[in-house]
């Protein structure tokens, strides 16, 4: 009996085996595939056509609003600071349209293939970023590694707030590359808000506390960011109701919460 079992015990086996090996090309297929169609840089680039999308139908939006605050100021009902104060907003809103354009058609760029020494002596970066500025660049890694902040979280909450502009001004009298409150640069020891190193380094230690605060809740961070701490925990650390801060979270996030790797 044991000697007949041989050939139909043997048949099985191999039958086991083969389907085991087919298995194995099947998921290492599955894998090449999903390797092939993996396309960093076209994800990078469907994430700036929405972030653009966001920001043109903010300017769209204060557009409408400024059209209301003209009649109104023509009427009197508004003063003239509060006109121009709205045509700044304006004026901002479409500087990061044209920002987000720029940063769309470097990304249409032709990939340049870095082979040899020059590859070796390169510092590699895991997200395509760039304010355009080697420096402001640097110092945003360097404090966001300091603090334990995410250095793109830094870029993105700069881009929304001054465009990287380091002499900008808000019509609230927020300065600098981070738009700082004095208060604010006060408690983080910055004597110069336009000073970029001193910016950044005050701006990067306010995230790090806020993300502290709201057990790294990067929405309620960056609320408090816009709002002041006090606000977010006015309404139980929820993002307060206010349209200015609501889309100031939203715009942030369509661009950090879809971080490219390279």
């Amino acid at each position: 009996m044991a000697l007949k079992c041989i050939p139909a015990c043997f048949s099985r086996v191999a039958t086991l085996l083969a389907f085991i090996v087919i298995g194995l090309f099947s998921v290492g297929s599955v894998s090449a595939q999903n390797a092939a169609t993996a396309d960093p840089k076209g994800d990078l680039k469907t994430s700036l056509s929405s972030l653009s999308t966001l920001y043109t139908q903010e300017v769209e939006r204060l557009e409408k609003q400024q059209q209301q605050s003209k009649a109104l100021f023509q009427d009197g009902l508004i003063s003239r600071v509060e006109f121009e104060n709205g045509e700044k907003a304006l004026a901002d809103a479409r500087a990061k349209v044209d920002q987000v354009a720029k940063e769309i058609a470097t990304a249409n760029q032709p990939v340049t293939v870095i082979t040899g020494d020059l590859a070796l002596n390169m510092i590699a970066s895991d997200r395509p970023w760039s304010t355009g500025n080697g420096r402001i660049d640097s110092l945003i890694r360097y404090y966001g590694g300091k603090y334990g902040v995410d250095p793109y979280l830094i870029f993105c909450t700069m881009s929304q707030e001054s465009g990287f502009t380091s002499g900008a001004v808000s019509p609230k009298g927020a300065q600098g590359l981070m738009q700082l409150m004095p208060d604010t640069a006060a408690r983080y020891g910055v004597t110069n808000p336009y000073d970029v190193a001193q910016s950044i380094m005050g701006g990067t230690r306010y995230l790090k506390d806020l993300l502290t605060m709201f057990n790294g809740r990067v929405d309620l961070a960056l609320a408090g960011y816009n709002a002041g701490e006090g606000a977010v925990m006015k309404y139980g650390n929820s993002i307060p109701p206010y349209s200015e801060t609501r889309n100031y979270v939203k715009l942030i996030l369509a661009r950090y919460g879809r971080k490219q790797t390279s």
